[in-house]
């Protein structure tokens, strides 16, 4: 399954995204972890010491080898140089699959039975003259060619804010989890993804964050709804970790709160076909609004109508 977390800034994103890594990797899954906020900051969270996180390799980085690598023996794509982010996969694209020995995974750092990929930052060369979805094209082009089998999970911390629906990234996932504090701007946030993601059937639940008591999950539920599905409270438990300290166990409340969201997300029938369609609908999109242009090549014939996803019907 692949997931997001996407979230306000400061609601706690980051902090949830590692909780459910954690849970996942402690239970002995396999986990891909996904650096794709503008903060680099999840490695940290996930216990690696800055020094070591600020040396995780940079998707961006690599993208041209990775587009050399993904477009293998597709005759509809005629060079690397003309991939763009939302390319989709087609007869001769090369497939990826967790803990595969390919050129993306191997950009991976292993923490805690984790393998933590990352957009990289944004950097002084970026200043005025990139957009970070330069960046998180890597993680699309990833995730389009991403073939993922049940108890295998990607878990992918989004940049914060309604920017996570500037690209069609946000349909790549089987369950986005949005963090949102029981405060009107969280609530407003989770209203504002609702209606960006309401015509494109993705799946949105509501994890709350930071709740003290009764009155917050009251107020969570009455504006939220049934998109409500669990929340975390104020944890000491997950102050330590932030602090960088071994060997703590999370509160029981909280423990089976990621309980509930792994039993979700478990839950999600996976649906290739859909997800092979939103791939191509908005590759034509982009296409037509900008990548024609960009490459010099109509990118509309880079669309294969017969592909189908290997385990299409898992």
């Amino acid at each position: 399954m692949k997931v997001a977390f996407v979230g306000k800034g400061g609601s706690g994103k980051t902090t949830l995204s590692s909780l459910f890594v954690r849970y996942l990797a402690g239970r002995g899954l396999p986990v891909v972890a996904v650096d794709a906020d503008i903060n680099q900051h999840l490695g940290v969270a996930l216990g690696l010491d800055e020094a070591r996180a600020a040396k995780v390799p940079a998707l961006g980085d690599h993208l041209a080898a990775i587009k050399e690598f993904l477009r293998g023996g597709n005759a509809r794509i005629s060079s690397a140089a003309a991939m763009v982010k939302t390319t989709p996969a087609g007869a001769g694209s090369r497939l990826l699959r967790l803990g595969g020995s390919d050129p993306v995974h191997a950009l991976g750092q292993e923490v805690e039975g984790v393998t933590l990929l990352a957009t990289g930052p944004f950097n002084d060369d970026d200043l005025g003259v990139a957009c970070y979805h330069s960046k998180t094209g890597a993680v699309e082009l990833y995730l389009n060619h991403l073939v993922d089998g049940p108890g295998e999970y990607v878990v992918v911390d989004m940049t914060a804010g309604a920017d996570t629906f500037a690209s069609g990234l946000f349909t790549r996932f089987d369950l986005m989890f949005l963090v949102a504090e029981p405060t009107r701007k969280g609530v407003g946030v989770y209203r504002q993804y609702r209606e960006y993601a309401r015509d494109f059937d993705v799946a949105i639940r509501v994890v709350g964050n930071k709740v003290q008591g009764a009155d917050d999950i009251a107020y969570l539920r009455e504006h939220v709804g049934d998109d409500l599905l669990t929340w975390v409270g104020q944890s000491s438990a997950v102050r330590a970790l932030e602090q960088g300290r071994q060997g703590v166990v999370l509160e029981e409340q909280n423990e089976a709160a990621l309980g509930q969201m792994c039993a979700e997300v478990d839950a999600r029938t996976k649906d290739w076909e859909k997800f092979q369609r939103q791939a191509v609908e908005f590759h034509v999109k982009n296409a037509r609004s900008w990548a024609n242009r960009a490459t010099g090549e109509d990118l509309e014939a880079q669309v294969d109508p017969e592909f189908r996803f290997p385990v299409a019907h898992a």
